[in-house]
């Protein structure tokens, strides 16, 4: 959990020194690569926090926790993908 916490906080900081180097190197404004890197990385926190949670209920089973973690991360990557595909289609 502490890994991911930093891990976490490397990804979505603007003045991490990662961040930094992944904008300068795809050639992108800084600020544009923290604002469309945050999305994924809340999922994947939120995706493991549901993992945390539900393995801390089993009594720290690791299946139940990883399996809850990735239904809610499948779950939620398609929910996101609709709700583009229809974000597309009113624009065309």
């Amino acid at each position: 959990a502490t890994l991911a916490g930093s891990v976490f906080g490397d990804h979505c900081s603007p003045i991490s020194d990662t961040t930094i180097l992944s904008s300068a190197g795809a050639g992108c404004a800084h600020l544009e690569h923290v604002s469309t890197q945050m999305l994924y990385a809340c999922v994947v926190a939120a995706s493991s926090t549901v993992g945390y949670v539900v393995s801390g209920l089993t009594h720290g089973s690791l299946w139940p926790g990883f399996v809850a973690g990735l239904a809610f991360m499948v779950v939620t990557m398609l929910v996101l993908r609709q709700r583009n595909k229809q974000k597309d289609e009113v624009q065309a």
